[in-house]
Formats: structure tokens, C-alpha cells, sequence
């Protein structure tokens, strides 16, 4: 180990143990004798980053990127960084530089692209590097299970599932393949794992971290069997299991969303070029996606899917990183921001993204957090709502499982009925803040009646109605949110709501949501 290479491990040392002033001197010593080791510089990002210096932690990442030479070591650590702070455009070029990928890479950076694709939209392009890493790297466990989860996002459900099976055969102790493999399909009494995961939980020194998968799948599969009781066991483990790992406040929501309610924000004026943004809000598990597809059917509008770059431009307003789309320090920063200048970093970071039409929509559920400065950046922007029966709502929400980062208020019905009761009132909040800015969409009328409901939305964003909305089942956009098996299923409309056969044990659910 040369003496540069022995600097930069000691001031990572420093950065782990959380010393940053001497992490920050050590590693600035070696860029003062290197400039352009992508390394330090990842690593310079990481300081910053752990110091709260968000602008300069970004800054540093795309120095790293300028400098990457095509060293192969450097492509998975850099694709790292990168989507920390979002940067789609560069992943991308990144990605597409590494065309000449050999034989030799490995896995981690195969598995790293694709990771990356997934999260920009591009699962067939995942797909492509998967195959290639897959050829060299055959009994990888991380490219398995990520060529498993992207063979759904494309739609191709069968060849997952077969997939997921080869995965939990080879690699038990997996708990996310057997959570993966219990939502590809409706389970039947003649065909499902309800007895493989009964053992598999019961299994002796069960890392923590899989008891809420394997409850989570358990719970599926005992459902579509029509077995509630023992669906509502399931179910109670997995959110207990889920809630005891994670670290969320009541309070601390509730003082979010008081400051929220508090801003007094008029609307702005300034001109934003481009095409106009179509942000669709709302709770999970509201419609979010439905919702997305449908529109993504119209000539003029492009689906984006999930995007964090508002979130993105306003980190970088107020140089701070915030865990979710937003926290309390970006708020109180509010007031002093130039939303001119957001609005357009913000076209300018997804303008890469677009294509010929007039139209895109950025479906990120939490933005409704956003809509304020939304108002406030882009004046343009349309902002569809999507309201959907509360108790529907909330369930689908008990039973899934986020990431780490998203809805950790979900797995507690007393936290979950709280925090879809601050939603409720800070929406009401922003419809008296930016009136005729907002449009709610019912998703019970979008199921039952979904033309009716598409033509007022298409009114209120001042396009026509474009019958090829209609042909749900013929799109093949792929679609990398959590309903991404559900979407792909004709519309339906329940005459009695999923909920409800579980309305005794949701009983603490039921209750907060009247309050």
C-alpha cells in the first residue's frame, strides 16, 4: 500500500469513526498530491456530506465524475454517489460509457448499473447488463435477485416468478426473494408457499431484518387464499416486526406539518420554458400509479414516473440534505429562496428525460409536502390530487412494505391514521393557498367510471381527451413502483372494499380516522 493510497484508508477511518475536521484535512492532502483521484474526491463527497455541506458534498461527486478515466473500479462507488444527489443525466452518460464492460467486470458493477437503469426508468436497458454480468458471474446472488425484480418491472411476471424460484432455492436465507415471489401472482390453494414460509419464519436465529419480508409475503399469500384470521396474524407480525427496526416520531410529523401550514405563500410570476409538468400527489397506495399509466397514454403527456429532483433543487437551495422529500430545516430556509432559480434547475434536471411532447408527469406520492414551493417554482405546473377512501387507503398502506426512506408511519394503524389526518389538513391547507392550482381526482370514480373522470382531468390541464388513455392493458411503459404487478391488470371497481373483511382487527385504524 503506497503512502497516498494508505492517507485516503486512514482518513475513511476518521470519516467511519465520525472525526470529519481530520478526515476532511487527511483526504485533502491527498488531493492536494492528486487532484483527480476519483476515490478521494467520492470520498471528499462523503465528508461534506456528513457535515451537512450539501452543495459542496454535490460539487465534489460531479468532480468525481468529470474525472473518472474509465477505471473499472471506480464505476459502482461513483454510481453510488451520483444518485445520492440525483443525477440522473450524469449516471446515464456514465452508464452509457460503459459500453465496454468486459468479461472481467465485477458483479457489484453489473448489478450497480442496473440498479441504476431501474431507478432512471430503463429496466430493459437494466436488463441488457444483467444478461451480460449474469454470463460471467452465473451464481451471483445480487444479480440474481435484481434480474428476478426487473423481469417485473418490464411485465414479463411468468419468467420472474421462475426467476425468484430459482433465487429462494439457492439463497433460503433471502427473505426479499420470498417476499418478491408472494406478489407475482395471485396465490391458489393448489399453488402457493403459505407451509415454506411458516418454516422459514420459524426457523431458529432468523436474522431480524427477514422477519418482516417473510410475514409480509406470508400475509399475501394467506389472503389471496381467502384465510383472514390467519392473514391478520401475519399481517400483525409483519408491522410489529417492521416497526420495532425503524425510528419514526409522531411528533416530529406533526411539528413538520405545522410549519408547513403555518407559511403564508403567494404565487409567483416568472416564466419557466419547456414543456409543462403534471405533478400527481397524493397518500401511497392512493391511485398514484393507475393514475400515471392512464395518462401516459396521451399523445401529448410523457410518464416520468417517480422523481426526486424538486426534492433535489430544494436540498440545494438551502444546502441541506434532508432524509425524505423535505424536513423541518428546509422549511424554516423557506422564505429566502429564489424559487426562479429552483424552478428552472429543476427543468433543467430532468430535461434529458424528455422528448417531443408537450406534457410529463412527475408521480412522486410525497410531493404533495411540496406543493407550495411547486407553486412557487413553476407556475406553470399542473398538480393533480389523488383522494381515495381513507380506510382503503390506510390498509393498502398496513400491508406493504417500503423502503427505509418512505412511509415509515405505515406500519402502526394509531401513526398511520395520524399521519393521513395531517395530510388531510395540510391539503385543505394548500387548496386555500393556491385555489384552482389543485385538482382532485376521486380514484373511486377513476375505477368506476374512468373516462368521465379522465376528460375533467384533461380539461383542467387544458389538453383533450385522448381515447388511447383507455387502453390500460396495451401499454407497456414499464412501471418500477410498488404496484407494478397491480397496474398491469384491467381496472376494477369493488362493490365491497378490500378492508373490510379485516374492519375488527383494523379497528384502531377505523378510529383514528375519524378524529
Amino acid at each position: 500500500m503506497n503512502s497516498l493510497t494508505s492517507l485516503l484508508a486512514t482518513a475513511g477511518a476518521h470519516l467511519k469513526a465520525g472525526q470529519l475536521p481530520s478526515a476532511r484535512q487527511l483526504n485533502a492532502q491527498v488531493l492536494t498530491t492528486s487532484p483527480f483521484s476519483v476515490p478521494a474526491l467520492l470520498q471528499a463527497s462523503y465528508i461534506e456530506g456528513a457535515a451537512d455541506n450539501y452543495r459542496l458534498a454535490r460539487d465534489y461527486a460531479v468532480r468525481a465524475y468529470n474525472c473518472h478515466a474509465g477505471d473499472i473500479r471506480d464505476v459502482a462507488p461513483l454510481l453510488r454517489r451520483l444518485r445520492i444527489f440525483h443525477l440522473g443525466r450524469e449516471a446515464r452518460a456514465l452508464i452509457d460509457a460503459a459500453e465496454y464492460l468486459d468479461a472481467a467486470a465485477p458483479a457489484v458493477v453489473f448489478d450497480e448499473i442496473a440498479t441504476v437503469l431501474n431507478q432512471l426508468g430503463d429496466p430493459e436497458k437494466a436488463l441488457e447488463f444483467l444478461e451480460r454480468g449474469l454470463k460471467r458471474h452465473p451464481s451471483a446472488a445480487e444479480l440474481r435477485l435484481t434480474h428476478a425484480h426487473t423481469l417485473m418491472f418490464v411485465g414479463r411476471l411468468e419468467e420472474s416468478e421462475r426467476e425468484f424460484d430459482r433465487c429462494v432455492a439457492a439463497y433460503p436465507n433471502v427473505a426479499f426473494a420470498w417476499w418478491m415471489r408472494s406478489r407475482l401472482r395471485r396465490q391458489s390453494d393448489d399453488m402457493n408457499h403459505v407451509d415454506a414460509l411458516r418454516r422459514q419464519l420459524a426457523m431458529p436465529m432468523q436474522p431480524p431484518q427477514n422477519r418482516p419480508l417473510l410475514a409480509y409475503a406470508l400475509h399475501k399469500e394467506l389472503d389471496d387464499l381467502g384465510r383472514v384470521q390467519e392473514s391478520i396474524d401475519a399481517l400483525d407480525l409483519a408491522c410489529k416486526a417492521k416497526r420495532a427496526q425503524i425510528k419514526y416520531s409522531t411528533q416530529e410529523t406533526s411539528r413538520l406539518f405545522s410549519k408547513l401550514r403555518g407559511l403564508s405563500i403567494s404565487s409567483s410570476h416568472h416564466n419557466i420554458a419547456g414543456p409543462t409538468p403534471i405533478f400527481i400527489v397524493g397518500m401511497h397506495r392512493s391511485g398514484t400509479t393507475l393514475l400515471e399509466q392512464l395518462l401516459d397514454g396521451h399523445p401529448d403527456i410523457r410518464g416520468l414516473g417517480e422523481l426526486y429532483d424538486f426534492t433535489s433543487q430544494m436540498r440545494n437551495a438551502t444546502d441541506h440534505f434532508c432524509r425524505g422529500v423535505i424536513d423541518t430545516t428546509i422549511v424554516e430556509q423557506s422564505c429566502s429562496l429564489d424559487y426562479a432559480q429552483i424552478g428552472q434547475g429543476y427543468m433543467q434536471s430532468i430535461s434529458w428525460r424528455l422528448g417531443p411532447e408537450s406534457h410529463f408527469t412527475d408521480k412522486l406520492p410525497s410531493n404533495f409536502l411540496n406543493i407550495g414551493f411547486i407553486c412557487q417554482a413553476l407556475p406553470n405546473a399542473k398538480i393533480l390530487h389523488m383522494v381515495r377512501d381513507p380506510r382503503e387507503t390506510g390498509f393498502s398502506a398496513l400491508r406493504e412494505l417500503f423502503s427505509d426512506t418512505s412511509s415509515l408511519y405505515s406500519y402502526d394503524q394509531t401513526e398511520l391514521a395520524a399521519y393521513h389526518g395531517e395530510y388531510r389538513d395540510l391539503m385543505a391547507h394548500w387548496h386555500l393557498q393556491f385555489p384552482g392550482r389543485i385538482h382532485d381526482v376521486s380514484y373511486e370514480e377513476l375505477t368506476r367510471d374512468t373516462e368521465h373522470a379522465l376528460r375533467r382531468v384533461m380539461a383542467f390541464c387544458h389538453l383533450p381527451y385522448a381515447p388511447s388513455m383507455l387502453s390500460l392493458t396495451a401499454n407497456r411503459r414499464s412501471i418500477t413502483t410498488a404496484s407494478a404487478v397491480q397496474v398491469r391488470q384491467a381496472i376494477e371497481y369493488r362493490d365491497t372494499p378490500k378492508w373490510h373483511a379485516y374492519r375488527e382487527y383494523l379497528a384502531p385504524l377505523l378510529a383514528g380516522l375519524q378524529t
